[in-house]
């Protein structure tokens, strides 16, 4: 998504699907995976923006990175389809990567902050 395509009103980041029976399974698979420059999972860095998931259950899952020159920027988003692919039920998984809006500290979950020193 660019600034370009944007609308008004329009949330900077899509809601994910949390009613779907999987949802938590996924959650709990992006949370395996860790930057391996900061001892936090990347799911409460805030790094996982949105986790969509269709009544055929292929999931769509948008991320980002704490910077754009992130040294595994390239391999991140396989991790992430890996964990994804890994959960029963899945039969799809699409990773996207997206710096917009732009990660910042304040996307950290509270364990995350008291885990890095930050409360």
């Amino acid at each position: 998504m660019t600034a370009e395509t944007l609308t008004e009103g329009a949330p900077l980041i899509a809601p994910s699907t949390i009613d779907h029976p999987l949802y938590e399974s996924i959650v709990e698979a992006c949370k395996s995976v860790y930057d391996p420059e900061i001892p936090v999972n990347i799911f409460d860095l805030g790094l996982i923006y949105t986790i969509e998931i269709s009544d055929e259950n292929a999931v769509r899952v948008i991320m980002s990175l704490t910077a754009p020159g992130c040294p595994v920027a390239g391999e991140m988003p396989g991790w992430v389809a890996d964990a994804v692919e890994a959960v029963a039920g899945v039969k799809m998984v699409d990773v996207e990567m997206t710096f917009q809006p732009q990660w910042g500290m304040d996307m950290m979950s509270d364990e995350a902050r008291l885990e890095l020193g930050f409360i």
